[in-house]
C-alpha cells in the first residue's frame, strides 16, 4: 500500500524516526547497501565476512568476560566471610562501588574512543580487568574488596557502548539487529552461566582460584586483543565525485522535499568515488595504538547528560534499564544472602546454579524482543500507509508490566516464606524475561527515534542506571531490616509496574514529545564526531 500524501503537507509529521517502509521489500537487494561502503580497501563495511568475524567473535569474548567478572563475585560471599570476617553490609558496599566504577567509567571513557580510536580503549579497558582480577585474587582486607570492585568496574564500563560503537563501524543497516543479539547472547552467558562455573571453582579450589582463572582468561583476552584485534573506527576523505546509483532519479536528486521525508529511498544505493585507490594498510598499520581525529572531544563528556534530560525517548530507556538492574542488583544481593540459611543450606555451586534459571528465562526474551519486535512493526507499518512510527515498537513491552513484577513478588515472596527453590528460579526466570523484553524494547525505541545520538544516549542511560544500583546496594541492609524481605519486594515490584506502564504514556505523547525536541536533536546531530554521511 503507498504511503498516504496527505500527511506530507504537516511539517510536525515528519518527527526525528518517523520512515517510510512500505516499499523497503522492493528497494532492498545485494546490490543495496546502507551506510554506503566507499572503495578504500580499509573501509571496515568492505572488509570479507571472515575478518569481520574474527574482530567480532574478540569483542563477543571481550564482552562475555566483561560480564563473567561482573556478576561472579557473591558466589564467594560466604567464604569471604569466613575467611575475612567481611559483613553482608559490607560486601554489598562493595558491590556498590564496583556499580559506581560502571556509571562513571563510560563517561570517561568513551569520548577517547571517538577521539582516539576503539582499539586503545578497548586495551585499556581489558588491562584494568586484567589488574583488576589479579587484585580480587589477592584481597586481604575491605580496602581491597572496594579498590579491586572500583578498578573492575571501570574496566568493565565502556563495554555496554562501545560494542554498539563496533557493530556500527563494521556492519551494515540490515546485520545490525542480527549483530547485537550476539551481543546480547554473550552479555547473558557471562553474567548468568559465569556464576554456575564459579561456584564449582570455589567449591573445589577456594574463592580466590576463582579470580586467578578470570587472571588467566582476561590475559589471553589481552593478548588477543592486541595481536589481533583491529581498529574499526574508519574515517573517509572524499575528494572524488558522488555518483547517482540505480536507486536515484531526476526528481529525486532535485526536490529537497522529498529527500527530507525519504531519506532511506534516495540515499542507500549511492557511491561514493574516490579519486585515486587507497593503499591497503599493512598488518601492523591495521595494529595502530591510536587513530586520532582532529578536534574537540569536549562535548563529548557533557552531552550524555544533556541528552538524557531532553529527549523523552532517552529517559524512559534510563528509567527501564536502571530500574530494572537495581531490582537485578537487589534479587542477586538477596540470593546470595539468603541461600547459604536455612531451610535451603545451599552451597556456593547451588547458589551458582540459580543462574541458570534467568539464563533460560533470557533466551526466549531475546526472540519476543528482538526478532519478533522487528515483524511486528514491520505488520503495523504496513497497516499504517507504510509509515513506521517507533511508537510502534512499544506494544509488545506492555505484557512485561505483569509479567516482570509478578517474578519479583514470586521470587521475593517465596523466598520470605522458605519455599522450595524451583518456585524461587521460576520467580527469577520470569524477570529475566521481562527484564530482556523490556530492556530490549526500550534501547530499540531509543535508537529509532534519535539513532544520530545514540552513542551519547547509551552513555547516559548505562549512567544512570549504575548510579540506581549504586544507592540500592548501599541502602540494601537497612532497608531489609525496616520492611522485611516480604515488604521489600512488594514495593520494588509496584515500582516496577509503574515504570514499565510509561510506554502506555508514549502511545499517546511519545510522537509529540519527538516533534518538540526535533530542532534540539538535529543540533546535537551536527556535533557527533561521526566518520559517515547518513542524511
Amino acid at each position: 500500500m503507498a504511503p498516504s500524501t496527505e500527511p506530507d503537507q504537516d511539517p510536525d509529521f515528519w518527527a526525528p524516526g518517523t520512515v517510510v517502509i512500505a516499499d523497503r521489500d522492493q528497494l532492498i537487494n545485494g546490490a543495496i547497501l546502507h551506510p554506503t561502503p566507499t572503495d578504500d580497501p580499509n573501509d571496515p563495511l568492505n572488509w570479507t565476512t571472515l575478518r569481520k568475524a574474527v574482530n567480532f567473535t574478540l569483542v563477543s569474548l571481550y564482552v562475555l568476560l566483561t560480564f563473567v567478572q561482573l556478576d561472579i563475585g557473591f558466589t564467594a560471599w560466604e567464604q569471604m566471610q569466613g575467611e575475612l570476617g567481611f559483613s553482608v553490609d559490607q560486601l554489598n558496599g562493595s558491590a556498590a562501588v564496583n556499580y559506581a566504577g560502571l556509571a562513571v567509567g563510560c563517561i570517561l571513557f568513551i569520548p577517547f574512543a571517538y577521539k582516539y580510536g576503539r582499539r586503545p580503549v578497548y586495551l585499556f579497558s581489558a588491562l584494568l580487568q586484567f589488574v583488576g582480577c589479579i587484585w580480587f585474587a589477592t584481597t586481604e582486607n575491605l580496602g581491597d574488596s572496594y579498590g579491586s570492585n572500583l578498578i573492575s568496574g571501570l574496566g568493565g564500563a565502556i563495554s555496554e557502548t562501545i560494542a554498539q560503537m563496533t557493530i556500527a563501524d563494521l556492519f551494515f543497516v540490515h546485520d545490525h539487529a542480527s549483530m547485537n543479539g550476539w551481543y546480547l547472547f554473550s552479555t547473558f552467558t557471562g553474567a548468568y552461566l559465569g556464576p554456575v562455573a564459579s561456584g564449582y571453582i570455589v567449591e573445589s579450589q577456594g574463592w580466590r582460584w576463582m579470580w586467578w582463572w578470570c587472571v588467566i582468561l582476561f590475559g589471553i583476552n589481552l593478548v588477543l586483543i592486541l595481536l589481533v584485534f583491529e581498529e574499526t573506527k574508519f574515517t573517509r576523505v572524499l575528494t572524488g565525485s558522488h555518483e547517482v546509483g540505480p536507486g536515484q532519479d531526476e526528481r529525486n536528486e532535485s526536490t529537497d522535499t522529498s529527500r527530507d521525508k525519504h531519506p532511506q529511498l534516495q540515499q542507500v544505493s549511492s557511491t561514493v568515488q574516490l579519486d585515486s585507490q587507497p593503499r591497503k594498510k599493512s598488518y601492523r598499520e591495521r595494529l595502530a595504538w591510536v587513530t586520532k581525529t582532529d578536534g574537540s572531544m569536549l562535548h563529548d563528556f557533557y552531552q550524555p547528560v544533556v541528552v538524557l534530560f531532553t529527549f523523552p525517548a532517552v529517559a524512559y530507556t534510563a528509567a527501564t534499564f536502571g530500574t530494572l538492574l537495581a531490582w537485578f542488583a537487589i534479587l542477586i544481593s538477596t540470593q546470595s544472602t539468603y541461600l547459604f540459611l536455612p531451610p535451603y543450606n545451599f552451597t556456593a555451586v547451588g547458589v551458582g546454579l540459580m543462574n541458570l534459571a534467568p539464563f533460560v528465562g533470557s533466551l526466549p526474551g531475546v526472540f519476543f524482543g528482538g526478532y519478533l519486535n522487528d515483524k511486528s512493526i514491520v505488520w503495523l507499518a504496513k497497516r499504517n500507509n507504510g509509515i513506521y512510527e517507533p511508537e510502534m515498537r512499544l506494544w509488545l513491552a506492555l505484557p512485561m508490566a505483569i509479567i516482570t513484577p509478578a517474578g519479583i513478588l514470586v521470587f521475593g515472596l517465596g523466598l520470605n516464606s522458605g519455599a522450595s527453590w524451583p518456585i524461587l528460579a521460576v520467580g527469577l526466570g520470569m524477570f529475566a524475561f521481562g527484564l530482556t523484553v523490556a530492556g530490549d524494547v526500550a534501547l530499540s525505541y531509543s535508537m529509532d527515534c534519535y539513532h544520530d545520538i545514540v552513542g551519547n544516549a547509551l552513555v547516559g542511560v548505562v549512567f544512570v542506571r549504575n548510579v540506581l544500583a549504586v544507592v540500592v546496594l548501599f541502602a540494601l541492609t537497612p532497608w531489609t531490616n525496616a520492611m522485611g524481605l516480604q515488604g521489600l519486594h512488594i514495593f520494588i515490584s509496584v515500582v516496577c509496574f509503574v515504570v514499565l506502564l510509561i510506554p502506555a504514556a508514549l502511545l499517546v505523547w511519545g510522537k509529540k514529545g519527538r516533534v518538540a525536541t526535533r530542532t534540539a536533536y538535529m543540533k546535537m546531530s551536527q556535533q557527533q564526531p561521526t566518520a559517515r554521511d547518513f542524511s
